[in-house]
């Protein structure tokens, strides 16, 4: 069965976003950009919630000339892999991205049943607070950064339940970013 991933920039005191909508602070160097196409190499389709599908149109809307050649690396995985935007707004969506026909559950249990060996992606704090008290998600991944921002969009699910988590990896990056890997235990 795939993995259902959740990965994203984090700061220290766990946000993925500051209060003021800043993320600039994520702006990942080359090593950690590297570590961001390497995944996406992993993952068959992303689910993602509408503010992330906007902010991630850049890669299919920008001119690939204007990119280097990590940037082009990255457009050309991302672009052509299938997405799955959940949204109440939004009507329709571009690119290689359709909008969810169900719910999230009903959507991984839909994808964990195609053939495929790549993980499912989930972006955005959102969808995933929502597939973790769900109890979906099977590995989450965080890109550590150091800075404390007071507030915000906070990485994990702020609820009441407990998951016990199994670490799979560390790395300490450039610019003093550490990757930590956690698998659920089940």
């Amino acid at each position: 069965m795939r993995n259902v991933t959740y990965s994203m920039g984090v700061s220290l005191d766990g946000y993925i976003v500051g209060p003021d909508g800043d993320f600039a602070w994520t702006d990942p160097g080359d090593e950690v950009f590297r570590s961001f196409i390497d995944e996406i190499r992993e993952v068959d389709v992303h689910l993602m919630g509408r503010r992330l599908y906007e902010t991630m149109l850049y890669w299919e809307t920008t001119d690939p000339s204007t990119f280097d050649d990590s940037e082009r690396a990255w457009a050309e995985l991302w672009n052509p892999l299938p997405k799955v935007v959940f949204s109440r707004t939004l009507t329709t969506v571009q690119g290689n991205a359709r909008l969810a026909s169900g719910g999230l559950a009903e959507e991984i249990a839909r994808l964990r049943a195609e053939p495929g060996e790549g993980d499912i992606a989930i972006g955005g704090a959102t969808l995933a607070a929502e597939a973790a008290a769900l109890g979906l998600i099977d590995e989450y991944r965080a890109r550590v950064h150091p800075i404390l921002v007071g507030g915000g969009i906070p990485f994990f699910p702020r609820d009441e339940r407990r998951v016990d988590l199994e670490l799979v990896d560390t790395r300490t990056y450039e610019g003093r970013v550490l990757y930590v890997r956690y698998r659920v235990a089940r």
